[in-house]
């Protein structure tokens, strides 16, 4: 049973107040709150066995390692790798997707190949991309999308050429919650010969990920957005690929052997991880994974199913607010726990939205005096913004602690600042 009461009391931050109303934490698709088994985890280890991994032969060094380790195949049962040895543990998604930017454009792109990515990406999928065409000269061809928020799947098989290198695309929009069909995306790509990278910031937390059931080359994800710490994250790389890519970064932790003459480096996955590690972050991670999967991957699927069902139920009857990929928001198997929407001023004569919404951060701004947070601006979208006309949105995002509750005091909230513009 979803004991959604029982599942609150693990969130101590929830129970807060801000400006003397009860929190509204609608705001998880930039971080997320933290169970206490996380936080305890962390203080138990930083407090009784703290010490660097991997180079000490004392009790606490073998005791953190083990630790380290530990949760390097937490990890890969969580996402379901073939082996430790393909989880490379990074500061985050961003630095995971510049990692294999730099690393597989070194090795296998030169000036006039091509990489495909999509109208939906972070900036994180983008600019790593942007630098390699810069130093290298290579090319972003771009997947459009509907206007309903849907990827244009028949564009993206006209994209391919003899100079596709690689394919990186996102697998659920941080800006419109689009579920996109990446099975066929890798699919397709494989048709070619071309491997796949995905940036899994957004679906993880919310779904099971299975890494050799999408036959994916590479997925990144943040532990931040799972319930975890921050400044952790994961590349999932089939070893097939990380074996022939060269370094990312140099230093220690990754080196077999120095000399000034020449180096060689360690075996997988630590030839990608140079410099201590954040060992303690990574044993949260680790608690993170065991937190979601106690609570089972598809009651919360389906209990945040029902929280963006009833917000779109809540939020759709309210006068000038506009929901964007609000086709695809209807349908539980193509989106998932993001609404994006802008307020339009009704108050014309004519009864009619004017053209122009109310800017997005005023919107955020009163919600928050009313306790409710939400994320506003372009979303590190700007491109997707471009698509859709505007400069920003107003996004709600939910989580597994989220309550309808919560979100009817969001439709009220809206409601009410509606009828200052």
């Amino acid at each position: 049973m979803y004991d959604i009461n029982k599942i609150r009391e693990d969130f101590p931050i929830l129970s807060r107040k801000v400006y003397d109303r009860p929190l509204v934490y609608l705001d998880n698709a930039a971080t997320t709150q933290k169970p206490r088994a996380v936080i305890d985890a962390m203080t138990e280890e930083y407090f009784n066995v703290n010490a660097n991994v991997h180079r000490g032969v004392h009790y606490l060094s073998q005791q953190a390692t083990d630790l380290h380790e530990a949760a390097r195949e937490r990890v890969r049962r969580f996402i379901n790798a073939e082996k430790t040895e393909e989880i490379i543990f990074t500061r985050g998604t961003t630095e995971s997707l510049n990692l294999v930017a730099s690393s597989f454009a070194e090795q296998f792109m030169k000036e006039g190949d091509e990489v495909i990515v999509s109208v939906m990406e972070h900036h994180s999928n983008i600019v790593p991309w942007q630098l390699q065409a810069e130093r290298r000269g290579i090319r972003l061809r771009v997947i459009p999308m509907t206007d309903d928020g849907r990827l244009r799947i028949d564009k993206y098989e006209q994209l391919f050429s003899d100079r596709t290198k690689i394919v990186s695309v996102v697998h659920v929009s941080n800006a419109l919650g689009t579920i996109n069909p990446v099975g066929d995306i890798i699919r397709i790509a494989h048709e070619h010969g071309v491997p796949v990278m995905i940036d899994g910031a957004q679906s993880t937390p919310h779904f099971k990920v299975n890494v050799q059931k999408l036959d994916c080359d590479f997925f990144a994800f943040s532990g931040h957005k799972m319930y975890g710490p921050t400044g952790i994250g994961v590349l999932y790389g089939k070893e097939q690929w990380l074996e022939q890519m060269p370094p990312y970064q140099g230093g220690g932790e990754m080196i077999d052997r120095v000399t000034f003459e020449h180096t060689t480096f360690e075996r997988l996955p630590f030839k990608f991880e140079a410099g201590t590690p954040d060992y303690v972050a990574t044993h949260g991670l680790a608690c993170a994974a065991d937190y979601l999967e106690s609570l089972g991957m598809d009651n919360i699927s389906a209990h945040e199913h029902e929280l963006t069902r009833h917000a779109m139920e809540k939020l759709g009857a309210i006068d000038g607010l506009e929901i964007y990929g609000k086709t695809v928001a209807a349908q539980a198997e193509t989106h998932d726990a993001v609404i994006s929407f802008n307020l339009f001023n009704t108050s014309s004569s004519s009864g009619t939205p004017d053209a122009k919404p109310v800017h997005h951060l005023d919107v955020g701004t009163l919600l928050d005096r009313l306790g409710i947070a939400v994320r506003t601006g372009h979303h590190c979208a700007q491109p997707l913004m471009d698509r859709l006309g505007i400069l920003g949105t107003v996004r709600a995002s939910f989580a597994l602690y989220n309550t309808k509750e919560e979100i009817d005091v969001l439709a009220e909230g809206i409601a009410r600042v509606a009828k200052m513009f």
